[in-house]
């Protein structure tokens, strides 16, 4: 039976049917969360609560940690960047913990970055230490929970750079939450049935179920990383995102043209171009990212945040 877990600034909570119930708990981290299960359980089961409404809701998911993420892992997304899915491999990048924020926090843009993009993905935390070497034959026995997340990307960074790692780690580039939701083996037997949602101001831009969508699932990820990648409890791991994300590739014969260009005016073209696509976030866009299963049964709640430029 899954069990939600909520965190405020000070505090750890579980959900109830009345609210939620303040764990009680030293601990400080994820990691150290997931090591008292009992006290979870003991909150998820109190009768004293107060409305969730009322708390001031944080990433349930602490930094310092690894945030590891599957590049291209959708097959819309894929075919939107304009590749073939059927060739895609099974590839990894790394974003800084030091950008993950709350479900509810501003996303804030340096004011170097001009075009602004978002990424719906499921993150799984792990709660159980994969030391590389080791034989990831189910999820339930390493992953603890899956929670909301969004990828936030700076394109104009990365683009350029030919990698991930700066455009995908200033600070608010990965809101996550609002709930971390811990479920069991028979419940993440389910994760094919979540459905990614995420909406700008109210318009739907990404909307894609796991089943029908994602290329690389949960046990093939943690198995191909167990190959180099050590994981530990309270780690992210996010697995990809649908079409629909501001950024899609442009029509072929334009590849082939800019492929003559030399690079420097290539990219300089392209973003002039890109800058005139109001799929980017503007300052003051709403974001409201969500993942359940369309019967409610699974549900890991939505977070609503507001991009604000840094001037």
């Amino acid at each position: 039976m899954s069990l939600t877990v909520l965190r405020t600034a000070d505090a750890w909570y579980a959900a109830t049917p009345s609210g939620a119930a303040r764990i009680s708990t030293a601990a400080t981290t994820t990691a150290e969360l997931l090591g008292d299960r009992a006290a979870i359980t003991a909150a998820a089961a109190a009768t004293d609560s107060v409305p969730v409404a009322s708390l001031d809701l944080v990433s349930p998911v602490t930094a310092p940690c690894r945030v590891v993420a599957q590049m291209t892992n959708f097959a819309s997304h894929v075919t939107d960047a304009g590749m073939d899915p059927a060739t895609v491999p099974l590839t990894f990048f790394r974003k800084a913990s030091g950008s993950i924020s709350g479900p509810f926090d501003d996303v804030v843009k340096p004011p170097h970055v001009r075009l602004l993009d978002y990424e719906v993905e499921i993150g799984l935390v792990i709660g159980r230490e994969i030391p590389v070497g080791s034989e990831v034959t189910a999820i339930d026995e390493y992953v603890a929970g899956l929670v909301v997340t969004n990828d936030v990307s700076a394109r104009d960074v990365q683009l350029p750079q030919t990698q991930f790692y700066e455009a995908k780690s200033y600070p608010t580039f990965t809101p996550a939450g609002p709930a971390l939701v811990l479920l069991d083996a028979a419940e993440l037997k389910r994760f094919a049935d979540l459905r990614l949602r995420l909406s700008v101001n109210g318009e739907v831009r990404q909307n894609a179920v796991v089943g029908e969508d994602m290329l690389y699932r949960p046990l093939q990820a943690l198995q191909a990383l167990a190959r180099f990648q050590r994981l530990d409890p309270g780690d992210l791991v996010l697995t990809g995102t649908p079409a629909g994300t501001a950024l899609s590739a442009p029509p072929k014969v334009v590849e082939k043209i800019a492929a003559l260009l030399p690079p420097a005016l290539k990219w300089k073209l392209f973003f002039k171009g890109q800058a005139k696509n109001p799929k980017y976030l503007a300052d003051g866009d709403v974001v409201e990212a969500s993942v359940a299963t369309d019967d409610g049964a699974l549900d890991l709640g939505t977070q609503r945040t507001v991009v604000r430029y840094q001037r």
